[in-house]
């Protein structure tokens, strides 16, 4: 279900990309992490923003 509303596009957004991830683990994590919840590793990354991606 497409969402065409800017500002609800917004918060979705934010709601599910603005995470970050585990590279030992896969864990997400929230934004301001500085390790990871799981495995304690510091190594964190930001999710990667996919566009045009369609199903």
């Amino acid at each position: 279900m497409p969402v065409n509303d800017p500002a609800l596009l917004k918060i979705v957004e934010a709601r599910l990309l603005n995470k970050m991830v585990c590279r030992k683990c896969g864990a997400l994590n929230p934004p301001g992490a500085t390790k990871c919840r799981r495995c304690r590793s510091r190594d964190l990354r930001p999710k990667k923003k996919r566009v045009g991606v369609k199903k």
